[in-house]
């Protein structure tokens, strides 16, 4: 390996806007780059997230991002990088998508990722929160009910957020900037919900690290079409699902994917309610897409 010069520092990306990118030091220093050619001949796109070496030249208005280190996750949607922890914001109000929530959950378990549910506009809805617990908490994945009006249940969030880089995604219009702000005690800009067409406007219109109450966390921007995997081998959708583990073994056919085979373990456990049926059944869904898109990856 090459030797780094005296020059050369490292940082984390904050933003990246059009071709320069917010870089922050470990020590708080903030530098606006730009990235290498080098790096685009690698196809390789700098990401919020993304920890950097960059070259500070003695002249310049702006230094050069060199190389970008190994990530430990990647999210191609948002676009972010080195995610330990996925807060997905969940509301009233838009209705949730929870196939849209499922397949973010499937990515993010098979890159290491911890998740959590945060079930905001508790004032509107009291109900919601403990209908996704019964849904999730068979994956191990925790729900947390929180009004930022109200200020309830801001705390344990905070808490199941600290000492990681978490990110908080979710539909347009969910209250994610409403939310940071109050996790972090800031003053982001925020939007109403528009009730004509029943979807949010989007006021994070890229992705940022934003710090602040011992917290890290990546603000995204809002969306509500996730695509699908095109190279994902239609038997390893069942790893995704933290919840199917405690049933592996006792299914009558040892290869069985947990769709409808006789004999098997999970729709049994599914059909008792020993798990969501719904999440079941929206997995079913994800693997028939899996199927198709691997019969179809060379065409």
């Amino acid at each position: 390996m090459a030797e780094t010069k005296a020059a050369d520092r490292e940082g984390t990306i904050l933003q990246g806007i059009g071709s320069f990118y917010t870089v922050r030091t470990a020590g708080g220093e903030t530098f606006v780059l730009r990235a290498q050619k080098k790096l685009r001949r690698e196809r390789l796109s700098p990401l919020p997230g993304d920890e950097v070496r960059f070259h500070l030249p003695e002249t310049g208005e702006h230094g050069w991002i060199e190389a970008i280190l190994p990530r430990k996750t990647l999210c191609l949607r948002p676009p972010v990088a080195n995610v330990e922890k996925l807060i997905l914001v969940l509301a009233p109000e838009p209705e949730p998508d929870l196939m849209l929530a499922d397949r973010q959950i499937a990515r993010a378990f098979a890159q290491g990722m911890q998740v959590a549910i945060a079930v905001a506009k508790g004032d509107l809805d009291h109900g919601l929160a403990a209908k996704l617990a019964a849904e999730y908490s068979p994956a191990g994945i925790p729900v947390f009910p929180v009004s930022a009006l109200e200020g309830r249940g801001l705390e344990p969030l905070r808490e199941a957020m600290r000492g990681q880089l978490c990110c908080l995604s979710g539909q347009s219009g969910a209250g994610k900037s409403t939310l940071l702000n109050a996790l972090l005690e800031t003053r982001q800009e925020t939007g109403e919900l528009s009730r004509k067409i029943a979807r949010g406007r989007n006021t994070t219109r890229s992705a940022v690290l934003l710090e602040g109450a011992g917290l890290r966390v990546m603000d995204t921007a809002g969306f509500s079409l996730l695509e699908a995997e095109k190279d994902l081998p239609p038997e390893e959708m069942k790893e995704r699902y933290p919840e199917f583990r405690a049933y592996e073994g006792k299914c009558r056919f040892r290869q069985c994917v947990h769709d409808r085979e006789p004999g098997c373990a999970v729709a049994e456990a599914a059909e008792n309610g020993e798990i969501s049926r719904a999440r079941w059944e929206r997995y079913r869904m994800l693997l028939a897409e899996a199927r198709e898109n691997w019969k179809n990856r060379y065409g």
